[in-house]
């Protein structure tokens, strides 16, 4: 009888490995899938990626997420930003000097976009996906739309118009329908030579020391060793702070603000390559800033004015008339605004009222 008891034990364990090592092989395929060209799937809702801790509305970033700002944001409705990085596990960015940093694979641009209610509480709108897919190397793009009750976002493909009443820095009430972009939006505005991109992660964007922060943003990247091939920061180019009149001149301040509202298209490569239009911060040519230079392709938007800049005179200037506008057909940048942003025209107008005649 004890022989037979060792016997049926004996079987026991042999077939309790053959199993064990069955379901080995099993994970090792799935790992095998899961590291293959499969490609990113987005999910249905933001809480489902994991990016935050705690409440998801307090956009706490857990270890692995980590928060950016740029030196001159792209305006949009006097919208709250949040923005984060998240890098695949041991995987680093490149440092580019000109264009967006080289970000690897399966890297995630995270941006959140809110608004400061009439009681001064901060109500989130829509976050924004881009991902660069590890199986054909390209960026894709997702929004995820907030819910009522500020619990989560949902992904949202076909964009949406949001009733809402904010307030601006300076506390003043403003009533738009914030329009939320579908894919096809995102993608006008993110492509460059038919491949979509990221805009505001460039060197020179990321180039100074962010509000609350101590460190440099891209010496801080460096040392935390999620940043490779940095010089000396003292080499690297830096796109002015718009609204430091302190220490960059009026030019230079101008010249930022167009670069990050306008020249993802209005740039070699961009949606309105065709206009002649180029709004880079290192543009040089004149005629290609507007000085002088009749518009292409305006039509009705031009308001009946003949050139896109007239130095030392912004009111006969098409450039400031369509950014004084929320006309559609007039209005520029045509997305990612409903609200005309005074400050900035104010800056455009003054820079256009002191150019040499």
């Amino acid at each position: 009888m004890q022989k037979s008891y060792l016997l049926t034990i004996s079987i026991l364990l042999s077939t309790f490995l053959i199993l064990l090592m069955h379901q080995g092989c099993n994970n090792t395929n799935k790992a095998k899938s899961d590291n293959s060209s499969e490609g990113f799937t987005f999910k249905e809702k933001l809480s489902d990626y994991g990016f935050f801790k705690g409440n998801l509305k307090n956009l706490e970033p857990v270890k692995g997420v980590t928060r950016y700002d740029l030196s001159t944001p792209l305006f949009t409705d006097y919208a709250i930003k949040d923005r984060f990085i998240v890098l695949p596990h041991g995987k680093q960015i490149n440092y580019r000097a000109s264009g967006p940093l080289e970000f690897p694979d399966s890297s995630i641009i995270i941006k959140n976009f809110a608004y400061t209610n009439e009681a001064h509480q901060k109500i989130m709108i829509e976050t924004r996906l881009l991902v660069k897919d590890p199986k054909n190397k390209k960026w894709i793009v997702m929004n995820y739309l907030w819910n009522k009750e500020q619990t989560d976002a949902i992904r949202h493909i076909t964009g949406a118009k949001v009733p809402i009443t904010l307030l601006d820095e300076n506390g003043n009430k403003h009533i738009t329908n914030y329009m939320v972009p579908n894919t096809n939006d995102c993608k006008r505005c993110h492509t460059n030579n038919g491949t979509l991109t990221p805009i505001g992660p460039k060197a020179r964007n990321l180039n100074f020391i962010p509000k609350d922060q101590m460190n440099n943003q891209l010496t801080k990247w460096t040392l935390e060793g999620k940043l490779v091939g940095l010089p000396e920061i003292s080499k690297v180019a830096q796109l002015p702070v718009w609204t430091d009149s302190k220490h960059y001149s009026l030019e230079k301040r101008a010249r930022a603000y167009l670069d990050i509202n306008c020249a993802h298209c209005h740039t070699k490569g961009g949606d309105a390559f065709n206009t002649g239009l180029f709004l880079d911060y290192e543009e040089n040519n004149p005629n290609h800033l507007g000085i002088k230079k009749a518009p292409v392709s305006a039509g009705g938007g031009a308001g009946g004015l003949d050139f896109d800049i007239i130095p030392g005179n912004p009111t006969q200037s098409i450039l400031l008339h369509r950014m004084n506008s929320v006309e559609p057909g007039t209005a520029m940048p045509e997305l990612a605004r409903t609200i005309i942003h005074k400050e900035g025209v104010a800056l455009i107008r003054e820079w256009i009222q002191q150019l040499p005649q």
